[in-house]
């Protein structure tokens, strides 16, 4: 058995938990998945049962010990990362009363509708736009109104990350990076905002939420020898505070400084910054305070569809290329990239506009979607594919301009996920917003946040920003073209002036559709 001192992370996602072993130093020994289902009992919903999620953490760290051969006992302290706005309701015993209502479930849309019309000021953490439907308080009042007998009978409401800290350390706690990202907690405004809870019809919320609110990494607690046999671990492993994967990863891949953008990819885009100062505006969430950092406020955009466009593109219109990288013996995306390079800034007059299915910010509207302008016959799929990922550029240059009017000028973006893949999407992000692209050698930020907040709950390092920087690494850098940039500008005048031509447009075919 091998005797080296480890953290260990467990990320829990939307299809699977996952868990990563890492040395002291952040390089990675061993991940193990495994995978849970997810429930779509009707349009729009979404659960999971927390049973399943425990089943599948517990087999994904005994495949872990095993594959890496690691004593237990040179495990000096865990954590975790969850999906945010999962929400768990039972007794004081812990045991849920009914699935867990998932993060993606928007069944709450219309109690998020007149939670943003009480006008109150803590929709000031909205960007004084529209309330999700993914938070914790919209699905706490859709519980409330159409199942009431539960509603009623819990005396505890909380998250999957809080879930998991009482599987693991018996302590009822919550994270204030949930908290303050989706509960509209503040730390310096006392805490739950009874008022609000009081002027949405929650008035007998707080009482069921956890008294307990800790930052992330504070040692909850030891691990359980139930824990710890389940887990294949041992008894009495420090447990820190966990929280949501995205904000988890941002530590990371050392992004919470100040003057850093977290860019994180997928089939959507978030953008996470830190201010010192509480800045809200329209077009950007937040400022959370103490979200991620003691002393620091988080502010994010997003952009809901990015990645997601670029697989549709390769999967339905894509054959022909399909074919030829078949021959080349190479995949899809290494021709389309190949062939996007060549070709001039702006696609030869092709611009595209990523609102695919909707806009999350700036414009927070659901109803607006992509489009092509400039398509001739002399267009090919490299082209438009080009055209989608210079969209998707100008779509995050859009956010950070509204960030940059708050006062936040980003230094540099540190970017995870598919688009970390591609250099030319890389390179496309430097050139259009004027700001070097640091890609992290290890691009699993959440699962080595979570591996962070242990080794600062087991006193391996005294903080976070001691941790990341011990445990991180820059793998390289891309710099952004001046020329360039300058050349993008006259296609990303274009693509902002899009939105405020068509939108009305665009609604009102949006609402003839899904009205039919």
């Amino acid at each position: 058995m091998r005797k080296i001192d480890c953290v260990l992370g467990v990320d829990m996602g939307t299809g699977g938990a996952r868990v990563g072993i890492f040395d002291l130093k952040g390089n990675p020994i061993v991940f193990c998945e495994e995978p849970y289902p997810l429930y779509t009992p009707a349009s729009g919903r979404a659960e999971q049962k927390p049973s399943e999620w425990w089943d599948s953490i517990c087999k994904a760290s005994k495949r872990a010990m095993a594959e890496s051969d690691i004593d237990p006992a040179c495990i000096k302290g865990m954590s975790v990362d969850t999906t945010c706005c999962t929400v768990v309701l039972s007794g004081d015993d812990m045991e849920p009363l009914r699935d867990a209502i998932m993060w993606m479930d928007v069944r709450a849309s219309e109690q998020a509708k007149r939670i943003y019309e009480s006008g109150h000021d803590a929709l000031k953490y909205n960007g004084y736009g529209m309330v999700s439907a993914e938070c914790l308080p919209a699905k706490a009042l859709w519980l409330k109104e159409n199942e009431p007998e539960t509603y009623n009978k819990a005396t505890r409401f909380y998250e999957c990350t809080d879930w998991l800290m009482y599987k693991l350390t018996g302590e009822y706690t919550a994270s204030i990076n949930c908290a303050s990202v989706r509960w509209y907690y503040n730390n310096e405004e006392g805490g739950y905002p009874v008022d609000f809870y009081n002027t949405i019809g929650l008035d007998d919320l707080v009482e069921k939420l956890p008294e307990r609110v800790l930052p992330l990494g504070e040692l909850v607690g030891g691990l359980t020898e139930k824990a710890a046999e389940d887990m294949g671990l041992i008894p009495g492993i420090p447990v820190g505070e966990g929280g949501a994967d995205a904000f988890v990863g941002v530590i990371g891949l050392n992004a919470h400084q100040p003057g850093k953008l977290t860019l994180i990819t997928g089939s959507s885009h978030l953008h996470v910054a830190q201010f010192k100062d509480p800045i809200h505006r329209k077009g950007m969430w937040g400022a959370y305070p103490d979200a991620i950092v003691p002393g620091l406020r988080m502010v994010e955009g997003g952009q809901t569809s990015t990645g997601s466009i670029v697989n549709w593109f390769k999967n339905q219109l894509c054959g022909t290329v399909k074919m030829q990288a078949e021959k080349e013996g190479c995949s899809v995306y290494d021709i389309l990239n190949r062939e996007a390079a060549k070709l001039p800034i702006g696609a030869e007059g092709l611009v595209a506009l990523d609102f695919f299915q909707g806009n999350r910010t700036p414009h927070v509207d659901p109803d607006v979607r992509g489009m092509f302008y400039g398509l001739s016959l002399g267009h090919t799929p490299a082209h438009m594919y080009r055209a989608i990922i210079e969209s998707i550029c100008y779509g995050t240059e859009a956010i950070l301009e509204v960030f940059r009017e708050a006062g936040f000028v980003p230094k540099a973006m540190v970017v995870s996920g598919g688009a970390a893949k591609s250099d030319f999407w890389l390179q496309a992000h430097a050139d259009v917003s004027n700001c070097p692209v640091v890609v992290p050698k290890c691009s699993e930020g959440p699962v080595l946040g979570s591996a962070i907040l242990g080794a600062v709950a087991g006193g391996v390092y005294p903080d976070i920003d001691t941790a990341a920087e011990a445990m991180t690494d820059v793998e390289y850098t891309v710099e952004p073209n001046q020329e360039r940039h300058e050349e993008y500008m006259f296609y990303f005048e274009k693509y902002k002036e899009i939105y405020a031509i068509a939108k009305d447009w665009m609604h009102s075919v949006t609402n003839h559709v899904t009205q039919k």
